[in-house]
């Protein structure tokens, strides 16, 4: 006997309250949007500029002592990883220390450089610094523009290919849960004053393509459905198309979150605030492909009517024909 955790034929009404969960959504975004305003964002070293320190030494590298060494340094933002390549000996051992831009100064001081080899000596006692880089203010205010431009870039694509492959309905709600989404994973950033980098970025973006995915496959049996039953009124054959996608949507959300949950509790604090976003969007994902895409798509409606070329009658279907 298989254990089915969703039952089969299940006839939950996912838009009894259709009104509540907008509601509840507009009320989540115009708090993200004021915690934005007010207290912006905990940019990491790759929005603010800082120096990144290439280290060598014998002794294998010791992340957690190393951060503790220079905890009372007081430097801000600290990211330490250990690089591992085939080609490097026993003797060997190479660690990337990236210490955030201090005040407004481009570059750490030659002093401050060398309190920090002193105090990893502590540690490690033959270190040694083998290459000293910085990354200035400007160079990351671009970094900045071009992750803005990548996320703005993935849902205009998004949205171009949601209104060839369905109706303009679905393109502007899948749109709209789409920028839903990145709000809100925003938002509680910004509220909780996570460090916000690169890699939030990349986050952000594959937010996008999971809630995307997620919103088509409701989208797709919506479809299905409306050539089906012509007569079904839309508020019950979006309710019937959702509880048909139900196990899958719950399956796949459940085994990516067994996974990411694993990472967040022992992948260690270089990839904490990646596998949290990604944590948070596919809650706020799941969510939005069916209380805010499916929402409006009901509020909005869709045309149902065939075109009459080629000898087809006029009836109760909105999607192009197929080539």
């Amino acid at each position: 006997m298989r254990l089915k955790i969703i039952p089969d034929n299940t006839n939950w009404d996912f838009f009894g309250r259709a009104k509540l969960w907008l509601g509840i959504s507009l009320t989540l975004i115009v708090v993200s949007f004021a915690s934005f305003l007010y207290q912006g964002l905990n940019y990491g070293i790759d929005f603010r500029g800082g120096t990144t320190i290439r280290t060598e030494s014998a002794q294998t590298v010791d992340v957690g002592a190393y951060r503790g060494a220079l905890a009372p340094l007081d430097l801000g933002d600290i990211t330490i990883t250990e690089v591992f390549d085939p080609s490097f000996g026993p003797d060997k051992n190479v660690a990337m220390i990236r210490i955030q831009a201090q005040s407004e100064d481009e570059a750490m001081s030659a002093e401050m450089i060398k309190t920090v080899e002193q105090t990893l000596s502590a540690v490690s006692p033959d270190i040694k610094f083998v290459s000293v880089e910085s990354v200035g203010p400007k160079v990351s205010g671009e970094l900045i523009q071009t992750a803005v431009l990548a996320v703005v870039g993935a849902i205009a694509v998004v949205l171009f290919y949601i209104w060839l492959r369905f109706e303009w309905q679905f393109a502007v709600g899948a749109v709209v849960a789409l920028v839903h989404d990145v709000i809100l994973t925003i938002g509680i950033f910004s509220e909780f004053q996570i460090r916000f980098d690169l890699a939030i970025i990349a986050a952000l973006l594959t937010i996008v393509g999971y809630s995307l995915n997620d919103t088509v496959v409701v989208f797709d049996r919506v479809r299905e459905n409306l050539r089906k039953y012509k007569k079904m009124p839309l508020k019950e054959l979006l309710n019937l198309s959702i509880n048909e996608t139900l196990s899958r949507t719950f399956m796949t959300s459940f085994t990516t979150l067994v996974a990411l949950i694993a990472l967040l509790v022992l992948g260690g604090d270089v990839i904490r605030g990646f596998v949290f976003a990604m944590t948070w969007g596919i809650f706020v994902g799941t969510y939005s492909s069916v209380f805010v895409a499916s929402t409006l798509l009901l509020l909005m409606g869709v045309k149902r009517d065939w075109s009459k070329d080629k000898g087809v009658q006029e009836g109760n279907q909105f999607a192009k024909p197929d080539a």
